[in-house]
């Protein structure tokens, strides 16, 4: 069980919060699909979506991502429901169904966002009042992308989510081959001799910098990694997303201008922005998520961009 406690404090007065688990399933699944992008950073696409006549099942809760991946999200009605294998049993039938999880993009979001999905990474997340240990031994011997997350309601107006497990870096899916054809991928990406599923923009580009690019690209991938356990790595078409709950920097590297670009999630209002270095790009549109815009050019812009980093992590 989790042993996290909420304490309220009135002057002198001390007094703990009960934490329950909602009992009721449904209602735990309309709270987070209500608040499904404030939560999770997940866009809201289909609740109860059926399966069809011959896989016989309804996904909880199908969404999209901020980094445009597929989302499957399960609820855990008792603790010891095997929640993970039937989501990856929905999983496995998402990914024989890409087209029509496309069009429910469309229909939901429109056709730019169905255009933008990308199925580098989908992702399950099973979400529960607790989890057991076989839980947590089980999804770090799968090789595919699951997220634990166990949550807590306090009283009427207080929900806490904690991460219980995510891979440490998103697991990429090979693209599905047809007959006759060349393996899928979301747009036309330059190959790579020698890999047939060489689909990352980002890795073509880290292979045409020069190495000075590439050791400056490394050092920020390195720091912002080592901030915290609960850092995830998600390697996509145009750029790498780190994240806890939701993407905090999104890093990029640009060989022609000699950079490498990173995007923070943080207000730029409340950063002294620099000329060359920092720039306000809210209303901007770039590739990935975050409205602060750093240039590195030196591994003295490197340090320089350290403490934003930072700040970026622990949530502005």
């Amino acid at each position: 069980m989790s042993d996290i406690k909420l304490f309220h404090f009135n002057g002198p007065q001390v007094t703990e919060l009960a934490g329950a688990a909602v009992q009721v399933e449904k209602s735990l699944q309309k709270l987070f699909e209500a608040n499904l992008e404030a939560l999770l950073g997940i866009r809201f696409l289909a609740s109860e979506h059926s399966t069809g006549a011959v896989h016989g099942g309804r996904i909880d809760t199908l969404g999209l991502d901020e980094d445009n991946s597929p989302v499957i999200i399960e609820y855990k009605r008792s603790v010891n429901e095997n929640v993970i294998n039937q989501g990856l049993f929905y999983l496995d039938w998402l990914l024989d169904h890409r087209k029509e999880f496309q069009w429910l993009v469309m229909e939901r979001l429109g056709p730019e966002a169905a255009k933008a999905v990308d199925w580098t990474a989908p992702r399950l997340l099973c979400i529960a009042g607790d989890f057991t240990r076989y839980d947590e031994h089980a999804v770090k011997q799968i090789a595919r992308n699951i997220e634990l997350i166990r949550y807590r309601r306090f009283g009427d107006d207080l929900l806490m989510i904690e991460l219980v497990h995510a891979p440490k870096a998103a697991r990429p899916i090979a693209p599905t081959v047809q007959k006759g054809a060349a393996p899928e991928t979301s747009q036309k990406e330059e190959t790579d001799e020698g890999d047939p599923y060489w689909r990352n923009r980002m890795g073509y580009r880290l292979s045409q910098a020069s190495a000075e690019l590439r050791d400056i690209y490394d050092a920020v991938q390195q720091f912002v990694v080592g901030l915290g356990d609960d850092v995830q790595v998600k390697e996509l078409q145009q750029y790498t997303g780190f994240k806890r709950f939701k993407n905090f920097v999104c890093l990029q590297i640009y060989p022609q201008a000699r950079s490498v670009v990173a995007y923070l999630k943080m207000d730029p209002s409340k950063v002294d922005l620099e000329e060359g270095f920092s720039r306000d790009v809210t209303n901007i549109g770039h590739h990935g998520t975050g409205d602060l815009e750093l240039s590195l050019k030196s591994m003295a812009d490197f340090e320089r961009a350290q403490p934003l980093l930072r700040r970026a992590y622990e949530g502005g």
